[in-house]
């Protein structure tokens, strides 16, 4: 969900002695309701989807950019659009313009057409929240090839504060241990399965040579080390001059699938965060979600739609 850290993202710190988190409530958002617009606006899931369509077909990479959009918005301050507003005289420093977010988060331009298009057909009625939400849906069925549709349950409100210092302390950064990743998820209401499965929408997208350079080369006495082949090959590219980008998945690139837990197993991920779900704790859940046909588009659809439900604003 963080591919493409800028390398301005400050260096891990040292490791703390865990403290378990606190117990979370799951998110719950009682009047959230699959339809909600089909009333007052019945084709306003159909507008969002036809953006959505159209800028996947042009880029896929768009669409893993609506997802990771998603993410970052309802991990910072709830499902609730904040990810989107721009500085102002009043706040010279909002969410999108946080570290993990600038300049590497994309899809914005997607959204600002769906909701063009929803203001043409039913003017103040549909919230921009509840866009994200249905473009991260939209774009996790193109991607995946149309194995993973579901209903998105709508009613999010709009929030108006965004603050680019809330989003290091929300987002999991690369370099996060399993620990630090588990506690984060647990304090969104989410649990330890709901993290795995979520992680597997790294089989798409890109990331910044940046985000893993302290990987390279490779540690042989480190049993977490990146894969020695794929290291040489993201080498050769990550030499070239600036920060350049790399895809995530080296086998399926364009595809949201399964392909991603098969690569944790093989040392063939990216990210220190992608290589602790090899941990003892998590690899049970990693092995099935790569063997077995379907478990994990399943589980990754019911994550989307609770994650979907974090700290959501049902009234204004």
């Amino acid at each position: 969900m963080y591919p493409g850290t800028p390398s301005s993202y400050p260096p891990p710190p040292p490791s703390p002695t865990p403290t378990p988190p606190s117990p979370s409530p799951p998110p719950a958002a009682p009047a959230l309701a699959i339809g909600h617009y089909y009333k007052t606006c019945y084709k306003a899931e159909q507008i969002v989807r036809d953006s959505v369509r159209k800028a996947v077909y042009a880029n896929r990479g768009i669409g893993a950019g609506l997802i990771r959009l998603f993410f970052h918005d309802c991990f910072v301050r709830g499902c609730d659009a904040s990810v989107l507003l721009d500085p102002t005289p009043a706040n010279a420093q909002p969410e999108k313009l946080g570290i993990p977010n600038f300049p590497s988060l994309r899809g914005f331009e997607v959204i600002d057409a769906a909701k063009a298009a929803l203001e043409e057909a039913c003017p103040g009625v549909v919230s921009c929240a509840d866009i994200v939400a249905f473009a991260g849906r939209d774009a996790t069925f193109f991607l995946s090839n149309g194995r993973a549709y579901f209903d998105m349950p709508a009613g999010r409100y709009d929030g108006n504060v965004s603050l680019a210092s809330e989003t290091l302390p929300n987002l999991p950064p690369p370099f996060a241990t399993l620990q630090t990743l588990k506690d984060m998820f647990a304090s969104k209401g989410l649990t330890a399965d709901e993290m795995v499965t979520l992680s597997g929408a790294h089989s798409v997208g890109v990331s910044h040579c940046s985000s893993f350079s302290d990987r390279l080369p490779p540690n042989p006495s480190d049993p977490s080390a990146m894969d020695a082949t794929l290291a040489a090959s993201v080498q050769v590219k990550c030499n070239r001059t600036g920060d350049p980008v790399v895809v995530q998945d080296f086998r399926t690139p364009g595809d949201l699938d399964n392909q991603y837990y098969k690569n944790v197993l093989d040392k063939k991920v990216l990210f220190k965060s992608d290589a602790a779900l090899r941990s003892s704790e998590t690899g049970a859940q990693v092995l099935l979600n790569a063997w077995i046909p379907g478990q994990w588009e399943q589980k990754f659809k019911a994550a989307m739609v609770r994650m979907g439900s974090i700290e959501v604003k049902t009234r204004a």
